[in-house]
């Protein structure tokens, strides 16, 4: 009979060997299934893959939220880009007067301000509406002669065609313009109710923006308060430099092609220098889509050569926009790379259309100066872009 000691041995050795991998299994067990070799790469992908999925149907089930609800998004987007340009006026005013007032003078003064603005655009258009109707059908026909001749040889029964087609069409298609028109008018009222619940949102800003922003951080957990505090003055910092520096370079944009074509003599200079002030928030495309609605008002009145003269401006903006505007004016608010702005332009038109083109870049420039903010609170550095 085997002692007691030789038994435990027994299993001392059996136990090494099944550390060792070299264990005989016991009779009558099924095998143990062998895994197969994973390479170290392999299984760091799948682990980043599977991770990559869970925050991308994160980020989709944000995104279809903020769908559902985009007037809301799109008001509360207009609030922090009143309260970025009127708080330091309200700071101003709050050294003298209480501050509701200041809120209040500072918020009446900038709608006059752009009513103001919208009034002398129309009140341009309206003055040079007989004018501008000579000049555009004497510009159609020069542009028809000019089609008419070498080198593109149109035949003139084609342009009248063409003419007599567009009034086949838009008589035919009269009901589906006027439903058109209905739903843009509901559009209308859309718009309005947007500009305000975010003129709403922009008075609560003002007034009390950091007692609020206190009152939230207050009800996180201990151990997160101070990550999003430092988050969120990072975000600020960046949303308000970004904010002042595109409204420095859309007026820039603006004072520039509207002394242009004022010089030009092409008709409706203010209202193009106004369209060109709100399409350079959109950076990179806005500007050159507006000159380019503008070089089609110059062919139509003022003919061929003074149209080349604006499409010639289209790149002296563009480079005077990318070259010495952006670097001064916005480098020490956003530090993207204009590839990473044309990408964010681009992707923010196809999923929010125009929407979407604006925030883009301000959104990315908030991610990118929140993750900067956190490197650095974590001893790690900023990273380089």
């Amino acid at each position: 009979m085997p002692t007691r000691s030789a038994h435990l041995r027994h299993r001392i050795r059996a136990a090494r060997g099944a550390v060792r991998g070299d264990a005989h299994p016991a009779p009558g067990a099924r095998p143990a299934a062998v895994e197969p070799p994973v390479t170290p790469a392999l299984r760091t992908s799948a682990a980043y893959a599977w991770r990559l999925l869970v925050v991308g149907a994160l980020v989709y089930a944000v995104f279809s939220v903020l769908g559902r609800f985009h007037e809301i998004g799109v008001a509360v987007f207009l609030g922090l880009v009143g309260t970025a340009m009127l708080r330091p006026v309200v700071d101003l005013l709050t050294r003298r007067l209480p501050r509701p007032l200041a809120v209040t003078i500072a918020l009446i003064g900038s709608i006059a301000l752009v009513l103001g603005v919208l009034a002398l655009v129309a009140e341009t258009v309206a003055g040079e509406r007989t004018v501008l109707q000579h000049e555009f059908g004497a510009g159609i026909e020069r542009i028809e002669r000019w089609l008419e001749q070498p080198p593109f040889r149109l035949n003139p029964e084609a342009l009248n065609d063409l003419q007599s087609r567009i009034g086949r069409f838009l008589s035919s298609h009269r009901s589906t313009l006027i439903s058109t028109a209905l739903s843009g008018a509901g559009r209308l009222v859309e718009v309005l109710t947007t500009l305000a619940l975010g003129l709403f949102c922009a008075v609560f800003f003002l007034h009390s923006g950091g007692r609020h922003w206190r009152w939230f951080c207050a009800q996180l957990p201990l151990s997160a308060r101070d990550r999003v505090s430092v988050a969120g003055r990072a975000a600020w910092r960046t949303f308000t430099g970004y904010t002042h520096g595109i409204v420095l370079v859309a007026a820039t944009n603006a004072v520039l092609v509207g002394v242009a074509l004022y010089a030009l003599g092409v008709p409706l200079a203010v209202p193009l220098a106004l369209l060109e002030f709100f399409a350079a928030f959109v950076p990179l495309i806005g500007s050159p889509i507006a000159l380019a609605v503008a070089a089609v008002v110059a062919l139509a009145a003022k003919g061929p050569i003074i149209a080349g003269v604006v499409v010639a401006l289209i790149v002296v903006i563009g480079q005077i926009e990318g070259h010495v505007l952006h670097p001064i004016v916005l480098s020490w608010a956003v530090r993207l790379h204009p590839l990473v702005v044309a990408l964010s332009v681009v992707a923010g038109a196809i999923a929010a259309g125009v929407i979407g083109a604006v925030v883009a870049v301000p959104l990315v420039s908030v991610v990118w100066s929140v993750r900067q903010a956190l490197r650095t609170r974590n001893g790690q550095g900023p990273a380089r872009p």
